[in-house]
């Protein structure tokens, strides 16, 4: 069975470097969910503008094609990817059956530090604001299937140990 696998999370979580390691113990493709945004929504984030449900779409549609495609990645995937609403993760989970998720949380302080010393990202320090109010916490129901929280306080390969813990483990997700 393919493990498909979406780490999420409001920017400056941590989502690439997780996915990135989970990936690479887990021997799965690795997907950067930041380039698979348009170029137009690549330049509004970069001019401090929140991203609409509109802008989001196809976006999600693209990250939901890269996981689903076993042509690609036989063995399985590992994206990141926001998924801040319950209906984006629903979205994903339409298009990729069995998808799990990986929620990386944390307190707005703790990100906020982590964004100011990040260099070269397009996604500005005065968009977490935005982030926030627009993230659905996934709901009790959706933690009982296929989501994993995890704090951000513990150290990145802490967080990769936790995350490959819990996708070992646990029954695959219904789908």
């Amino acid at each position: 069975m393919r493990l498909t696998v979406i780490v999420m999370g409001v920017s400056g979580t941590g989502k690439s470097t997780v996915a990135e390691g989970v990936a690479r113990a887990l021997g799965l493709a690795c997907i950067e969910g930041d380039d698979l945004h348009s170029p137009a929504n690549v330049e509004k984030m970069r001019q401090g503008t929140p991203l609409t449900d509109a802008d989001r779409w196809p976006w999600l549609d693209r990250v939901g094609a890269a996981l689903a495609d076993a042509a690609a990645a036989p063995a399985g995937a590992v994206a990141s990817c926001s998924a801040l609403r319950r209906v984006y993760r629903d979205r994903l989970r339409a298009a990729c059956p069995g998808l799990r998720f990986v929620f990386l949380d944390g307190c707005e302080n703790l990100i906020a530090a982590r964004m100011r010393q990040r260099s070269g990202h397009y996604m500005p320090t005065t968009l977490l604001t935005s982030q926030l109010q627009t993230l659905e916490h996934p709901g009790a129901d959706e933690v009982a299937t296929d989501v994993t929280r995890l704090d951000i306080a513990q150290p990145a390969e802490a967080l990769v140990q936790a995350a490959i813990a819990a996708l070992v483990l646990r029954s695959p997700a219904p789908g």
